[in-house]
């Protein structure tokens, strides 16, 4: 049994804290909203995941020493853009021999770091880490829907500690020992879904959808191998099953995103009607940067920074894509 700290109480960090808390371990939820831990703690609910029931047992804090020391495993569920500051608070109460499990997806812009790294920049590389990635939207993983993760660290006995906590009947985790790989399909995915979102708002249809799909883990699966990644890990559950899903479901926060400013909505405007936060325009930037230091070429992402932060009109940038250079689909002739 691990005793688990979950830091952060939005609708995967909660969705996250009932899965592990089904499989017998002791968990505290941590929010940093003390608001918020009384509203959870007096009505059983958490307004980020409104159909969940939170039980007795669930402890709730806006205290972080609380929720971090004595835990053997750690949860790291907050937006990418908080996990240093995060950290930075956590830093006190915090041991090397705890398991940091990062769940959050995204790509540091200041630094063009994954999560892992700003552990092991803010915490000391000998911290045991990992990540836990996948096609898991927090609505259905709430209902106990089947779903099928994999867990990566650069120690089979820290990828095995994840896997062990977190796997039930309903919730499979497979192993990895590609943290690179799963990290940056993980947050790619969320560019691209931003894209995928707003063909839906255009208008267009599947066959848009399917290219978007296609040539978006393309160009996700170029640059994780640039960085050192394995293309066995694009082709699985951290690259092209996180990217269908993100792109195609009700649920995705970022495809939703995407919808808005295809129907002619500001990337502002469309990210407070969202709600939550949206990972991908946090890493967009972040991802074109990474494809200009490693020599890949990444033009859907290229055209979402564009129509993001330069005011690109979208069917412009479809019309610029779909008239690039002549070329064949792989290899040549």
């Amino acid at each position: 049994m691990e005793k688990v700290g979950v830091i952060g109480a939005g609708s995967w960090g909660c969705a996250l804290a009932l899965n592990l808390l089904s499989n017998g371990h002791e968990v505290t939820m941590w929010t940093h909203r003390a608001s918020q831990a009384q509203s959870m703690i007096d009505t059983h609910r958490n307004d980020k995941l409104p159909e969940a029931v939170l039980p007795d047992n669930l402890v709730i804090t806006a205290d972080l020493k609380e929720a971090v020391t004595g835990k053997t495993m750690i949860v790291l569920a907050v937006p990418s853009v908080a996990t240093r500051s995060t950290l930075n608070m956590m830093k006190a109460y915090v041991s090397a021999d705890q398991m940091i499990c990062c769940v959050s997806k995204g790509i540091e812009e200041e630094t063009l770091m994954g999560q892992c790294d700003i552990i092991a920049d803010v915490l000391g590389q000998n911290q045991r880490m990992g990540v836990l990635s996948g096609p898991s939207h927090a609505e259905e993983v709430v209902k106990c829907l089947p779903t099928v993760v994999v867990a990566a660290a650069v120690s089979e006995e820290w990828a095995t500690q994840i896997q062990n906590a977190f796997m039930n009947e309903v919730f499979r985790v497979y192993t990895s020992r590609d943290v690179v790989g799963t990290e940056i399909g993980a947050s790619l995915k969320n560019v691209i879904a931003i894209a995928a979102g707003i063909s839906d708002g255009l208008g267009y249809g599947d066959n848009s959808k399917a290219a978007l799909i296609t040539r978006g883990i393309k160009e996700i699966s170029e640059l994780a191998i640039a960085m050192g990644g394995q293309v066995e890990t694009l082709n699985g559950l951290a690259g092209i099953g996180d990217l269908i899903v993100t792109c195609s479901s009700v649920h995705s926060r970022n495809r939703k995103a995407g919808m808005l400013i295809g129907q002619g909505m500001s990337m502002k405007d469309a990210m407070d009607q969202v709600h939550m936060v949206v990972e991908g325009v946090y890493s967009a930037k972040a991802a074109y940067a990474l494809g200009k230091k490693y020599g890949v070429t990444l033009p859907i992402i290229e055209k979402v920074n564009q129509i993001l932060f330069e005011g690109l009109d979208p069917r412009v940038a479809v019309t610029e894509l779909m008239l690039r250079e002549k070329k064949p689909e792989t290899g040549s002739f």
